[in-house]
Order: C-alpha cells, then sequence, then structure tokens
C-alpha cells in the first residue's frame, strides 16, 4: 500500500476532524495511530511537517502586507505543472465569490506545493482549501461554505 501525505492529511481529518486544534498538543501519540492505521513513518511524518507549515502561516497573518484588491495572480511555471487549469480557475472563482482573500490564496497555493504529488486534482485541492480554512481564525463562514461543497461534491465549474 504506497499512502501519501496527502492520504494521512485525508485520514487526520476525517478521523480527528473534532480534535484539530488538539493535534499540534499530542503529536506522538497521534503518529503512534497512525502508525497503528498503516501509515509509514516517513509519510506521517511528512504530514506533521505540513500541518506545522500551515500553523505557521497563521502567524504570518498580521505582517501579511498583501491588498484585499489584490489584482491579478501569476502562477510560476512549478505552479503550472502542479495545478491544472480547474484549479486555478478555482482559486479565482473562490476569490471573487469572498472565501479566499490574497493572503488566504497564497496560503493555499503554498499548500498545495508542499505537497509531493506531481499533480493536484481538483478534489484534491478542494480538500487543502478546506484544511486551510480550519486553521485560520475569522475564516468560519468560509470554512463552513467550502465544507458543503466539498462534502456534498457541488459542481462549481462554469457551464
Amino acid at each position: 500500500m504506497k499512502e501519501t501525505v496527502f492520504d494521512v492529511l485525508m485520514y487526520l481529518f476525517d478521523n480527528y476532524f473534532e480534535d484539530y486544534y488538539e493535534i499540534s498538543s499530542d503529536q506522538d501519540s497521534l503518529k503512534d495511530k497512525l502508525k497503528q492505521a498503516g501509515f509509514a513513518d516517513g509519510q506521517v511524518n511528512k504530514a506533521f511537517d505540513w500541518l506545522e507549515g500551515l500553523a505557521s502561516q497563521k502567524n504570518h497573518l498580521q505582517l501579511s502586507n498583501l491588498n484585499e484588491n489584490s489584482a491579478l495572480r501569476v502562477f510560476n511555471n512549478q505552479e503550472l505543472e502542479k495545478l491544472d487549469t480547474e484549479c486555478r480557475g478555482f482559486v479565482l472563482f473562490l476569490e471573487q465569490v469572498g472565501v479566499l482573500d490574497a493572503f488566504h490564496r497564497e496560503v493555499v497555493i503554498d499548500r498545495v506545493m508542499a505537497l509531493e504529488a506531481e499533480e493536484i486534482d481538483l478534489l484534491q485541492f478542494k480538500w487543502v482549501v478546506l484544511m486551510v480554512l480550519l486553521n485560520q481564525p475569522g475564516k468560519e463562514t468560509a470554512f463552513t461554505w467550502m465544507e458543503d461543497i466539498v462534502m456534498d461534491n457541488i459542481d462549481t465549474g462554469l457551464h
């Protein structure tokens, strides 16, 4: 069984969602539980590194000088390779409807790029957005809206 960091994160989200804020306080026992569930040591450690990277982004929120009305996001070559047109369009959609501001858009892109997968599909991207919003103070409404989209698998594409 070849599990990825994303698989570990999904398992954490599914099984420890209500205790999300306690994950950092009891990492050792949680890591043991993940290993008992069949996840490899390396993937578990990488998942916790990913979560620590997400938590550190919250600390930079006050330091951010990103303007709420940032005009255009230009993706670099690595981002273009990892994020297909659907994912990039979804980012724009989330900004237009007010779910993501410029700072949180950058956090989402940073966390997607931190995943070791070569490509991210739209459903995986939506889950990353959901995990980012869960970790951000003041984003409860956006999280609930995004949770409905992910859990109900609502098609947000243009028709």
